[in-house]
């Protein structure tokens, strides 16, 4: 491979330091590669915000030399930023073929998809996108139509291995490359990028196929109806779903748009497999005996307008659970749902339901990763034997373990490079170091709004969930700046005005007093006159009740 002048700068603009919103960068010169495109759920203090996308400020003032993106599978946390990215940048993408699948179903709902221009790959093809050349190698994960991605650069090779584990008995009979993953290896690998999210667990992974086994063990034993919940990307999952409510004569029917969506692009492609009159809709199987009746949801994460979350409420349209019935939730919470995830299975066993989750129950484990464990971690680093190392996609704690397994396999701890998002890595003339800071960051989307909410209003809505808000309305004569009427005090979340009225009194006393008192001193400015009546009224309510509302001033002028 000829060796050029041009430095290969590698960073993370999402997904080091964090589950979800992956994105990844690589720069040869005049040249950007994007590999996925996600989003992540919102943490806690971001109050309403419905999801998190990577901020691409420096993809869009490098929109010229960006040659594509390449997506390696079609997880939300791969492919749900996408459609908000192609908004601004006209760039190609590339995917196999049922991630492409999902993909369209995104562009076409954001009405993007006829100008966007797509590409089929599979893990035969070659992409030349300017001054580099991408090749892919099929890996197993917990959706089908996985691949990890060796970049051919000036520089050398840079391999990015997507999510993986190694199954060695795949639903779909698809093991993963080892032998092309070794090619690649003895080729010489100059960076790996590699997933971390199961760096911390011992072993390996268990085969999906064990799953399939524990859900028909609690299908032989269930007598009422029973309801599984999990990823709606999980194809392999529902397959085998479909494949035990065939054997058990169970009609199945399916509820949540995402699953419902999945469902008919898998079935479309080729790659899930349902009977003829096995699916019936949901006001049927309120007409079928308990015993013959399977329902699949979504919800796995205790999502509050989930379908098993409204289901376990009693909030469905559709559908309730009923005593006897027995849910299988299999999947495990995501860092930071636990609790979401806890409450859901609290209310299905009050209502009487028999609930079957991750390793509990007496039925075995009913989900297994669709991430490698720390062996299958170490199989990877050395069937690429890569000069420098960067762990990626997972928290910090997640990265650093895996680190400490790359320095096990032989890789010095000075060629390993643990990043943030934004941190760069540059390689020339086949030597690497950290490189200039790129900006990075979270876009929040809330609603129709992508972007518009920044800390600024996520402190004003803490603000107001924490103390509540106090509406101060005025009128002033315009002539001589004497109160015409008011003020009027609104409580909102603070107080409760019926039984606080001596504290309203007393507040409207002060304002009046703190506007006379601007009169006569001349201020007349509207900001100076609102932040006087916020600066003594605020005092004051905190001197009485401690806590710190938000206080609004509407002052007019007639």
């Amino acid at each position: 491979m000829a060796k050029s002048n041009h430095s290969v700068l590698i960073f993370a603009l999402g997904g080091v330091g964090e589950i979800g919103k992956n994105m990844y960068v690589v720069q040869s010169g005049d040249d950007i590669v994007v590999i996925d495109a996600g989003l992540k759920f919102p943490e806690e203090e971001m109050l309403g915000i419905d999801m998190v996308i990577p901020d691409i400020t420096y993809l869009e003032e490098n929109r010229d030399k960006v040659r594509g993106i390449i997506i390696t599978h079609g997880h939300e946390d791969h492919i749900g930023g996408l459609s908000y990215v192609l908004k601004h940048l006209k760039v190609p993408v590339y995917a196999t073929k049922l991630t492409l699948g999902l993909i369209d179903a995104k562009l076409k709902e954001a009405g993007i998809l006829n100008e966007t221009k797509r590409v089929l790959i599979n893990s035969d093809s070659e992409v030349v996108l300017g001054s580099m050349k991408a090749t892919f190698f099929r890996v197993n994960h917990s959706i089908p139509d996985c691949v990890g991605v060796c970049l051919e650069t000036p520089e050398g090779y840079v391999v990015h291995t997507g999510d993986f584990k190694f199954d060695q008995t795949p639903i779909n009979n698809q093991t993963a490359d080892l032998a092309k993953m070794a090619m690649i290896g003895d080729r010489g690998v100059l960076c790996l990028l590699s997933d971390s999210t199961n760096a911390e667990r011992p072993g390996f992974t268990g085969s999906e196929r064990s799953v399939g086994a524990a859900i028909k063990d609690v299908f032989s034993k269930a007598t009422g109806r029973i309801v599984v919940s999990t990823f709606a990307s999980n194809v392999h999952r529902i397959q085998q779903v479909v494949d035990a409510a065939v054997q058990f004569n169970r009609k199945l029917t399916v509820v949540g748009r995402s699953m419902q969506n999945v469902i008919n692009i898998s079935r479309e492609l080729g790659y899930l497999f349902v009977p003829e009159g096995l699916i019936v809709e949901s006001d049927e199987i309120n007409k079928l005996p308990a015993e013959q009746v399977v329902i699949l949801s979504t919800g796995s994460q205790g999502e509050p307008m989930s379908a098993l979350t409204r289901m376990a409420r009693s909030a469905h349209r559709k559908i309730d659970i009923l005593p006897g019935d027995t849910v299988i939730i299999a999947a495990t919470p995501i860092p930071g749902n636990e609790k979401y995830v806890a409450r859901t299975i609290d209310q299905l066993s009050r209502i009487g339901a028999e609930v079957i989750y991750g390793g509990h129950g007496p039925n075995g484990t009913v989900h297994v990763s669709g991430h490698g464990s720390q062996e299958e971690l170490r199989l990877m680093l050395n069937l690429m034997k890569p000069k420098y190392f960067i762990p990626i996609h997972g928290e910090y704690r997640m990265l650093k373990m895996h680190s400490l397994l790359a320095e096990q396999v032989g890789i010095p701890e000075e060629n390993i490079f643990l990043l943030d998002n934004g941190d760069t890595v540059e390689i020339s003339g086949g030597r690497a170091r950290y490189g200039p800071k790129v900006h990075a960051g979270n876009v929040l989307i809330d609603g129709l709004g992508v972007g518009d909410v920044g800390n600024i209003v996520l402190r004003d809505r803490k603000l107001l969930s924490q103390d509540g808000i106090l509406v101060v309305v005025v009128t002033l004569s315009k002539q001589n700046g004497t109160i015409l009427s008011g003020p009027d005090i609104i409580s909102r979340g603070f107080v409760y005005v019926r039984e606080s009225e001596e504290l309203l009194d007393e507040a409207n006393r002060i304002v009046t007093q703190t506007l006379v008192k601007c009169m006569e001193e001349n201020v007349n400015e509207w900001s100076s006159l609102k932040n006087n009546v916020k600066e003594s009224l605020g005092r004051y309510l905190f001197e009485q009740t401690r806590r710190r509302p938000m206080i609004l001033p509407i002052i007019m002028e007639v």
